[in-house]
């Protein structure tokens, strides 16, 4: 599931097991988070130009990649998150991390990849921040559609998930992704996932990683239903010696979790949408926030406020802070992604209306606001050597110099392209990422910032409380999947590994679902036989009178098939049939799919109770797969008007028959590729779809699908045939559903899952 380089992380788990007193000096210094050191936007160092012209003054290079959002900076390399394009051939359009000499500009190493099976529009990729851990060195990024990965400095892979096959991450036409998180051992995602069991639900959740290994350590459902995304990062404080993360959530939730163990300690209902913008830590009792959205107790959009949060640790249940927790609010301004800066007890922020405010931080009064342009929704300021460096969203760039009654315009630049990202400032240079390229202007050579000394973090006490690494899976009959079980202290804090656990099945009292994992435990290593059942469920692990718990699926591979005849019909939908809920171990199926009665037979039939599943694609095998044949037997409810849209996911690729427009499709992000060819389609016949993923050796290949009447001969030749440069080399099948405005069912049954001749 995962994919390492054994060297490079045995060497730098070496390191991780350092004790704090013996810790190895930082490998990586510089500006390794778009936010800063401090996470409040303030970026150190002196010298920063205060003026510059695009090609003219202070304009140092331009590297033409295009994208959305900000550099980070660490041992004199420049890595950014940005995309190729070529806007008369769509399905070239690549994302890349880049990594880039930060004096000159000149490439030293990038790793491009494509987009695959999501709504994201081309010309919105690239929103998105790179991170670097100064422990290891290591550059994390997610891309658009939820592809994490981990590389060392010198661009080697060492670790990747494919979250929207792994975890059912939804993805957003925007082409917006939060930065990631880390602190101490994890690196922390902050996405929408509807994944399965307890969290198949639709929710805003955090799930921290290993930095080193890219095991999931936890994860978090701290807020409430989402009504839209948050691309919030989490900003980190210590509470009595825990380490906790603040995060913004798409249910206008601001809330509290521990960062070592994904624990949910408070919540606060800020705003009735998403939450965008960087919350602002302030001293070590409050934090300050902006949103766009509707109000919890008004009807008005928008409010800025500072909120005082717990000074002690909450080990009980989840705590909903009560409305006196408000310090103060200001409800003069509207923010969406636009971050606030924190300069001593003055807030800075551009704002919905285009203007540049100044609020005092203790006492939420608006100090002064200056208009600046028509409009800003994403780029957020940034601060250093007593300048605000802001781009607009219609083109404009300004240096600023804030006092005390207003700002002082050094410079003003015009763009001629909006720009979304955040400047990143370092060695008196500063960044900045464009639709149209990434421009360094300022001093040549320069004189970077010394770097701050941390603070030496303490012994971790004895062992208190135990962790289960993986805390989710996902295995194949024949497949085994090995545990590390790390001792904790009672802060959380990683203390050793652990041996000579008792392993056994773990139904959780409260479980609507009473279900096991078809696999036992051999030691620390969960084996499937080769027979193994698709299933899911949990275990929980003891050792020394301490116990946790994992949860997990095995999932389909080759030789999978499902008919559905022996499922039984123990429930009834609102329309009075016969219903069941579909495989567990489908990720995101039980709460958009039914099984019942159709025509016959039992099939899986999508449901219609909720508007929001109009469209739905699910998962329901191994995304390592390659080169397979999936195919199924289709049908749509409809009439000559109105029909749907049913499909097979295959390596990353979406084949769909779609009954309105009378074709058979196939599309991979829906920009990037789409292909297809007249298929009549009639309303409540079913018909077999067929199809396979080719891909050579030198990437290149072809997708390929057929259709035809069930029970008739099946074609010799395929009816749709797409040549491709660069195929996807793997991919979780799955299964797909369109239906506008929840009116005409489709149905699936006989699914099959081979290998390819």
């Amino acid at each position: 599931m995962i994919t390492l380089r054994s060297s490079c992380i045995t060497a730098l788990l070496a390191v991780s097991l350092i004790s704090p007193a013996l810790a190895a000096p930082p490998k990586a210094s510089g500006l390794l988070s778009w936010r800063g050191p401090d996470q409040n936007g303030v970026l150190p160092g002196v010298g920063y130009p205060e003026s510059w012209a695009l090609d003219g003054e202070n304009h140092l290079w331009t590297y033409k990649v295009k994208g959305g959002g900000t550099p980070v900076i660490a041992n004199g390399k420049l890595y950014t998150f940005g995309y190729y394009d070529n806007p008369k051939d769509l399905s070239e359009v690549q994302e890349s991390l880049i990594c880039l000499d930060a004096e000159t500009g000149a490439l030293v190493w990038e790793h491009p990849f494509s987009d695959y099976i999501s709504d994201v529009v081309y010309n919105r990729y690239g929103v998105g921040s790179p991170i670097v851990d100064a422990e290891t060195g290591n550059v994390y990024l997610q891309g658009s559609n939820g592809r994490l990965m981990a590389f060392t400095a010198d661009g080697n892979a060492l670790w990747e998930h494919s979250l929207i096959e792994k975890l059912a991450r939804l993805t957003f036409p925007n082409g917006r992704t939060g930065s990631l998180g880390l602190d101490g051992p994890v690196v922390i995602a902050h996405i929408v996932t509807a994944n399965w069991g307890t969290t198949g639900p639709a929710r805003d959740r955090l799930y921290a990683f290993d930095k080193l290994t890219g095991e999931l350590v936890w994860y978090s459902t701290p807020g409430t239903v989402p009504d839209d995304s948050s691309f919030a990062m989490s900003v980190f404080a210590d509470i009595e010696g825990h380490r906790v993360g603040y995060t913004g959530h798409g249910c206008g939730n601001l809330t509290g979790v521990d960062v070592r163990t994904g624990k949910p300690l408070w919540r606060f209902q800020f705003a009735k949408g998403g939450i965008n913008s960087q919350i602002l830590k302030y001293g070590n009792d409050k934090i300050i926030a902006i949103h766009g959205k509707e109000n919890v107790d008004n009807t008005a959009k928008g409010r800025l406020v500072c909120i005082k949060v717990p000074t002690t640790y909450n080990a009980g249940a989840q705590i909903l802070l009560n409305p006196d927790a408000e310090v103060w609010r200001n409800e003069e301004h509207v923010a969406f992604t636009s971050s606030p800066v924190l300069v001593g007890d003055r807030v800075y922020s551009t704002i919905a209306t285009g203007e540049l405010i100044c609020v005092d931080a203790k006492t939420g009064k608006t100090v002064w606001k200056m208009k600046l342009g028509p409009d800003q929704l994403h780029a957020s300021p940034a601060y250093a050597d007593g300048k605000l460096y802001i781009p607009l969203a219609d083109g404009k760039f300004f240096i600023l110099k804030p006092g005390e009654k207003g700002a002082e315009i050094l410079a003003r630049v015009e763009l001629h392209i909006p720009c979304l990202g955040t400047p990143a400032l370092w060695n008196q240079k500063c960044y900045l990422m464009t639709k149209n390229g990434l421009h360094c202007f300022g001093k040549k050579g320069g004189a970077a910032p010394g770097a701050a000394a941390g603070a030496a973090a303490p012994a971790p006490g004895k062992v208190t409380q135990i962790q289960i690494v993986p805390a989710e899976f996902a295995i194949t009959a024949g497949g085994s999947r090995e545990f590390t079980i790390w001792g904790l202290d009672e802060k959380g804090r990683r203390v050793k590994k652990l041996s000579g656990a008792t392993w056994e099945s773990f139904i959780p009292p409260t479980a609507r679902v009473k279900a096991k994992v078809d696999a036992a435990f051999e030691g620390d290593t969960l084996v499937a036989g080769p027979q193994a059942k698709l299933s899911a469920g949990a275990f929980k692990a003891t050792i020394d009178g301490m116990s946790s718990t994992t949860r997990g699926r095995v999932i389909a591979t080759l030789g999978y098939t499902a008919d559905f005849e022996d499922t039984p019909l123990p429930m009834e939908n609102k329309a009075g049939e016969a219903v069941n809920f579909p495989p567990l171990p489908w990720l995101g199926a039980r709460i958009k799919w039914h099984v019942l009665q159709h025509d016959g037979s039992k099939v899986i039939a999508n449901r219609l109770d909720n508007i929001l599943f109009q469209r739905t694609m699910n998962f329901i095998g191994d995304p390592e797969l390659s080169n397979y044949i999936l195919e199924a037997d289709v049908a749509t409810d409809g009439n000559r008007r109105v029909k749907s849209t049913i499909g097979l996911v295959n390596q990353r690729y979406l084949f769909t028959l779609d009954g309105n427009r009378r074709l058979l499709e196939v599309t991979s992000n829906h920009e990037r590729l789409k292909k297809s060819v007249k298929f009549p389609i009639t309303p409540n016949k079913w018909y077999h779809l067929k199809t396979h993923v080719m891909r050579k050796p030198d990437g290149s290949g072809a997708v390929r699908a057929k259709a035809w009447v069930r029970g008739e001969q099946e074609p010799e030749a395929w009816t749709l045939e797409v040549p491709l440069k660069n195929v996807h080399e793997k991919g979780a099948p799955g299964i797909f559903a369109f239906s506008p405005q929840a009116q005409k069912r489709v149905y699936i049954d006989n699914i099959k899952l081979s290998a390819a001749e």
